[in-house]
């Protein structure tokens, strides 16, 4: 099983990831903002605002990505 157990916003919508297996990545969310819960984080400041939960990042209004999706992002 794969969890996020760091994660830092670095600009846009850029997020730096670290996976309990060391395996390191940089993310771009940008093209899954585009529907139902998501779209609110189409603002950069609110999309800055994540935190890791449940083995993932998540956002306020509950907003998340699989660890697994996150991982498998080019």
């Amino acid at each position: 099983m794969i969890w996020v157990t760091k994660a830092a916003y670095i600009k846009n919508y850029l997020i730096r990831i670290i996976f309990n297996d060391g395996v390191e990545k940089i993310v771009d969310l940008k093209d899954e903002l585009n529907e139902g819960i998501f779209i609110p984080l189409k603002d950069k400041e609110y999309f800055k605002k994540f935190h890791i939960s449940a083995n993932t990042i998540e956002w306020e209004n509950g907003a998340d990505f699989a660890p697994e999706y996150l991982r498998s992002l080019m």
